[in-house]
C-alpha cells in the first residue's frame, strides 16, 4: 500500500542523492526570496499516477511550496493538458522539480502502458497483472502506478505466498516424491490463509499439480490454443494465470482463452518514462500608465 511515510521515504533518498548539499545554480543565481509559479504540462496524452510522490517532492524541499492538482491518479490526459501547477519559492522549485518530474513521468508511463493492456483484454475476465520485476527500491511506487492503469498487483514479496517454480519442484521431488504428493504435504504446513501457486510449462503437468489442491496454476510460455486446453482441463479447481509471450499484440488473444490471471513483466521492466514538462509561468508585469502631467 502507498503510505506517505512509504512515499516520503524514497523521495527524500532521491532529494539527498541529487542535491547532497543543496542546490549550488540556485543559490547562486536565484535570489532567496524569488517565489515562482510553475506548470507540469503533458507533451504527450497518457494517464495519471504519482501525485502524491511529485507533491512529496516540493513539500520535503519547501513546505511552503503548494502544489495544485488539475487531474487525479487514474485520470486520462492529452498533449498539451495541464497537470499540476507548482507556486512558492523559486529555489525551492527549482531544487525538486528533476526529482519531481523524474518519479511522476516513470509512474505515469507504467499506468498509460498498464491501461494499453488492460483495453486489449477488455471483454473478457482476464486480469492484467505486474510482476516483481521492478526497479529495486521503487517497488511501492511502481506497483501503484500498474493500479492506476486499471491493473492488478501480484504478491507484493517473496514472503507474501508461497509460488513454486521448475527449480523449486525439481529440487521438491527429489527424494523421490512424485509432485501431487510433495504439493500436498506443502499444502498441509501452509496456514489456511497462504496462497499457494505452482508454475507449469506442459500440458501433462497440470493434472498432477491442480490435484494437489493448490490456490493458482501459472500456465508458462503455453500457445493460445494449449491455454485453452490448460483451462478445460483445470475446469475451475483454482485459479489459471498465464505468463510469458506476452505484448501489446498477444494479450488480446491471451485473455479470450479464458484464463483469470495474466502477468505482465513488461508493465514496470520495460516502460518508457512519458514525456512530461515543468514549465515556469511567466507573469508579465502591468502595462505603464501615461499620467498626466501635473
Amino acid at each position: 500500500m502507498l503510505t506517505r511515510h512509504s512515499i516520503d521515504t524514497v523521495v527524500r533518498a532521491a532529494l539527498d542523492e541529487d542535491a547532497p548539499w543543496g542546490d549550488l545554480t540556485s543559490e547562486m543565481l536565484i535570489p532567496s526570496a524569488a517565489t515562482a509559479t510553475a506548470a507540469l504540462v503533458a507533451r504527450e496524452p497518457g494517464v495519471f499516477s504519482g501525485s502524491a510522490v511529485f507533491e512529496s517532492a516540493f513539500r520535503q524541499t519547501n513546505a511552503a511550496i503548494t502544489v495544485t492538482l488539475q487531474v487525479a491518479d487514474g485520470d486520462a490526459f492529452a498533449a498539451g493538458d495541464t497537470l499540476a501547477v507548482v507556486s512558492g519559492s523559486a529555489r525551492g522549485i527549482l531544487q525538486a522539480e528533476r526529482i519531481g518530474l523524474n518519479f511522476v513521468q516513470r509512474m505515469s508511463g507504467i499506468a498509460t502502458l498498464t491501461a494499453a493492456y488492460v483495453a486489449e483484454a477488455e471483454g473478457t475476465s482476464a486480469r492484467i497483472v505486474d510482476t516483481r520485476k521492478t526497479t529495486p527500491g521503487l517497488r511501492v511506487l511502481e506497483r501503484h502506478a500498474v493500479r492506476d492503469g486499471g491493473g492488478h498487483n501480484h504478491r507484493f514479496s517473496l514472503s507474501d505466498a508461497v509460488m513454486a517454480k521448475d527449480n523449486h519442484l525439481a529440487i521438491l521431488t527429489a527424494g523421490g516424491l512424485d509432485v501431487t504428493t510433495a504439493l500436498r504435504q506443502v499444502r498441509e504446513r501452509l496456514s489456511h490463509t497462504t496462497h499457494l501457486e505452482v508454475e507449469v510449462d506442459r500440458i501433462d503437468q497440470i493434472e498432477p499439480v491442480v490435484s494437489a489442491g493448490v490456490d493458482t496454476i501459472m500456465l508458462d510460455n503455453f500457445s493460445p490454443a494449449d491455454l485453452r486446453t490448460g483451462v478445460a482441463l483445470v475446469a475451475g479447481r483454482a485459479i489459471v494465470e498465464a505468463s510469458g509471450g506476452v505484448n501489446l499484440q498477444t494479450v488480446g488473444s491471451i485473455a479470450a482463452t479464458g484464463v483469470d490471471v495474466i502477468s505482465v513483466g513488461a508493465l514496470t521492466h520495460s516502460v518508457h518514462s512519458l514525456d512530461l514538462g515543468l514549465d515556469v509561468v511567466i507573469t508579465p508585469p502591468p502595462a505603464s500608465v501615461d499620467l498626466p502631467i501635473v
